[in-house]
C-alpha cells in the first residue's frame, strides 16, 4: 500500500487524498451526477455546445496544476502526442457528446442503468481484441448485462430489439459507452507519465474535438453567443462537468487505485449508475418503471458473476 502523502502542512486537503474509499465513493458520486447535470439543461444548451464549453474550460482548469508535470513529461510528450490527444477525443469528447445528445430524448435513468454494462462490455472487447480469455461464468455475466441493457433500450420489450424499435437517444447512450469502451482497452498504450501530465494533453486533445464538432455538427462557433444569456443553471452544469467529472473525479480515482490497487478499486465503477439513478429521481423528478428494477437486477447479477469468476480464478 502506498504511503500517505508526505507534506509539510497536513491540511484538509493532504488527508482527504490518504482516504482512499472516500475518494472511491467521490468519483462515481461526481462522474454520476454529469447524467444528471446534463439533463438538467436539455433545450437550455445545444449538446455540441455543452461539449466545447466542457473541454475548453477543463483545459484552462487542468493546465496550471499540470504545468511543472508538463515540463518533466515533455520528451514522452513530444514522442507521444497524437496518441494522447487520442485519448481525449474518444475518451472524453465523444463520449461525452454521444451521452450530451442521447439525453435529449431519454431519461437519466435509462441512461445510467446502461452505463453500468461498461465493465461488461470492457471484459467482452478485451476478449474480442486482446484474446484475454474469460471464463464460462464470465461470458455468462456479460450476455446477462447486456441483455439487461437491451432491456433497457427497448423499455421493458426486448422483443423490439428484432424490429430495431429502440429510442434513439438509447442508442447513442450505447455508442458513448462503445467509445468508452474503445478508449479503456487503449489505455493499455497509454504513455508513462504523471496523471496531471496525461490528463492535460489529452483534455486538450478533447477541446480541440469538441471545438472541431461544434463547428460542424452543432450550428457552428456563433453558436458560443448564446452563453452570454445563458441562464444560471446552464454556467452551474458547465462549471460542474469542466471541474468535478473532468478532473476532480480523475484525480481522485488514480489517487484511490495508486492506495489499494486497481483489483480493490475496480468495483467503484459500479456506483456510478447507482449515483445517476438516484440524482434522476431525487433532482430531476424521474420515475422509476418495473423494467428499470429488472433491467438492474439483470445486471447486477451478470456483474456479480463475472467478478466471482474471475475471483475463482
Amino acid at each position: 500500500m502506498t504511503k500517505p502523502l508526505e507534506v509539510g502542512n497536513r491540511g484538509i486537503y493532504a488527508r482527504l487524498l490518504d482516504q482512499p474509499y472516500l475518494l472511491l465513493v467521490l468519483a462515481p458520486l461526481f462522474w454520476g451526477g454529469n447524467v444528471v447535470a446534463a439533463k438538467l439543461v436539455v433545450g437550455e444548451i445545444d449538446p455540441f455546445l455543452l461539449l466545447a464549453s466542457r473541454c475548453v474550460l477543463a483545459t484552462v482548469v487542468i493546465v496550471p496544476f499540470a504545468w511543472r508535470f508538463l515540463g518533466a513529461d515533455w520528451p514522452v510528450i513530444r514522442r507521444t502526442w497524437p496518441l494522447l490527444m487520442a485519448y481525449g477525443a474518444i475518451g472524453y469528447a465523444l463520449f461525452n457528446v454521444f451521452l450530451y445528445v442521447g439525453l435529449q430524448t431519454t431519461t437519466g435513468v435509462n441512461s445510467a442503468i446502461e452505463q453500468a454494462s461498461l465493465p461488461m462490455l470492457i471484459l467482452a472487447a478485451n476478449f474480442i481484441v486482446f484474446r484475454v480469455r474469460p471464463r464460462l461464468l464470465q461470458i455468462v455475466g456479460v450476455l446477462l448485462a447486456i441483455f439487461g441493457v437491451i432491456l433497457t433500450a427497448t423499455h421493458g420489450d426486448a422483443t423490439r430489439i428484432l424490429t430495431l424499435d429502440v429510442n434513439i437517444g438509447d442508442g447513442f447512450v450505447i455508442l458513448a459507452c462503445l467509445a468508452y469502451t474503445s478508449y479503456t482497452l487503449a489505455l493499455r498504450f497509454r504513455p508513462r507519465m504523471h496523471i496531471m501530465s496525461f490528463m492535460a494533453v489529452s483534455f486538450s486533445g478533447a477541446a480541440i474535438t469538441g471545438v472541431i464538432m461544434l463547428a460542424l455538427f452543432g450550428g457552428g462557433l456563433g453558436k458560443t453567443a448564446t452563453l452570454a444569456t445563458a441562464s444560471p443553471t446552464v454556467w452551474a452544469v458547465i462549471a460542474y462537468v469542466a471541474i468535478f467529472p473532468s478532473m476532480f473525479s480523475q484525480v481522485a480515482y488514480a489517487r484511490g487505485v495508486e492506495l489499494v490497487g486497481a483489483n480493490r478499486a475496480a468495483p467503484s465503477h459500479n456506483l456510478i449508475p447507482v449515483f445517476g439513478t438516484l440524482g434522476s429521481v431525487l433532482i430531476l423528478g424521474e420515475r422509476l418503471e418495473l423494467y428499470h428494477f429488472v433491467a438492474a437486477l439483470i445486471i447486477i447479477g451478470g456483474i456479480v458473476l463475472a467478478e466471482w469468476a474471475a475471483r475463482r480464478a
